[in-house]
């Protein structure tokens, strides 16, 4: 690199450029919210605070005594937990809990689920739909893409009756009903 003229000098004597040079090495960040269709990048900064909370609990509980009662509880509660929501594979398994990621959170985001039910094709066309107001989990309508889907709510995504998707689905089953035409 050349040497700065004095003007240059000048110019950049108060500024430090390598000070925030380490919280710009977000590539990682970057590949997760293009992969999952992440639209706010503060939903992906409140999944890392959470998998660092889970992860300092983690430790402290390790440092009680392994048949501590109290530890015992609270590593099932918190297993339990963790699996009903679907961000664990198993609920024995302490190590699994102890390596969460941001991608796990990521997985089970409405858009996500969906995909991997055959809904839609991609994220992104999932992410519309859900904006459009198409979906449904139980009786509510979603319409927001950031929505977490436990194991529990999986089963019960489905689209919403007035639907134009859902209409041409049953057409293309053979499946509508004369009522439903005449809406």
């Amino acid at each position: 690199m050349r040497k700065l003229k004095f003007h240059e000098q000048k110019l950049l004597k108060k500024h430090d450029f390598f000070k925030n040079w380490t919280g710009e090495d977000n590539h990682h960040e970057v590949k997760v919210i293009k992969r999952y269709h992440i639209q706010n990048r503060e939903d992906y900064e409140r999944y890392n605070k959470i998998c660092g909370l889970v992860t300092s609990l983690i430790c402290k509980l390790k440092l009680l005594d392994e048949k501590d009662q109290f530890r015992v509880k609270l590593t099932e509660q918190l297993l339990e937990k963790l699996y009903n929501l679907g961000l664990v594979n198993q609920r024995e398994n302490v190590m699994a809990a102890e390596k969460l990621t941001v991608s796990a959170f990521c997985r089970r985001r409405l858009p996500v689920v969906m995909q991997i039910n055959k809904f839609a094709q991609t994220v992104k066309e999932a992410v519309t739909y859900i904006e459009q107001g198409n979906v449904r989990i139980g009786p509510e309508k979603i319409t927001d893409p950031a929505f977490l889907v436990s194991r529990n709510l999986e089963d019960h995504i489905e689209w919403m009756d007035q639907s134009k998707i859902k209409k041409k689905i049953l057409e293309y089953k053979d499946k509508m009903d004369d009522y439903d035409i005449q809406e």
